[in-house]
């Protein structure tokens, strides 16, 4: 694996964009024809991008996980912005039926909750970190200056900070509340200079945003 990593560690953007741009481009294959298709694919994603971040982790420093207050609070009130604003404004059209397991494998069947346990797991682990990097650290500093290693992460620039959440939003079908989402997530990571408590805060709220679908039966939050 060392010999992996080391012609890694002198080409920081391409270790801080590359993981997340791989993962995104994955996700066209659950486009495909096939009703299992966007099950599998997505375990397929999951599984490719965990391999990226194992890879790449020890080179990106401010990757650190913290498990402090304002990461829990922060996911809470993230979870409470997606349900909350849901249905009381227009959204983007969806690509795609939402993802529904049990409506394709059968309710309850162990097949429906494995790949259940796979969304949750890859969107409460796996997303944060490849999402946090791309957007919060190495974007943000991006916009900032192209050279973006010189640009300390706690050190706040109007421009970068509204780009940045405006893309992370428009990422996302519901737009409004990704952009108040890439805001806040933003904040938390200038706040402690790097992205210990925005992980947190990302963790936490897919988490109960998958409880929550699951629970609900809210599935296009999973479009």
């Amino acid at each position: 694996m060392r010999r992996l990593r080391d012609p890694l560690r002198e080409r920081p953007l391409f270790v801080r964009a590359a993981p997340f741009v791989i993962f995104l481009g994955l996700t066209f294959f659950q486009l495909a024809p096939g009703e299992a298709t966007p099950y599998w694919a997505y375990l397929g994603k999951t599984l490719v991008g965990g391999f990226l971040i194992w890879l790449t982790l020890p080179l990106v420093r401010e990757l650190k996980w913290r498990m402090g207050w304002e990461g829990i609070v922060g996911g809470v009130a993230v979870f409470g912005l997606w349900v909350g604003l849901e249905g009381r404004y227009p959204v983007f059209q969806e690509s795609g039926t939402a993802w529904n397991p049990f409506a394709v494998f059968g309710a309850g069947s162990m097949s429906a909750w494995a790949f259940i346990g796979v969304r949750i797991a890859g969107s409460t682990l796996l997303v944060p970190m490849l999402e946090e990097v791309f957007y919060r650290s190495f974007l943000y500093r991006w916009i900032a200056d192209p050279d973006f290693e010189k640009v300390d992460l706690g050190e706040f620039r109007w421009r970068p900070f509204l780009v940045a959440s405006a893309v992370f939003g428009l990422a996302h079908r519901e737009w409004l509340a990704g952009m108040l989402t890439g805001a806040l997530l933003q904040w938390l990571a200038l706040r402690r200079r790097d992205l210990g408590d925005a992980l947190t805060a990302h963790a936490v709220a897919n988490l109960l945003l998958g409880i929550w679908v699951v629970w609900r039966g809210q599935w296009i939050f999973w479009s």
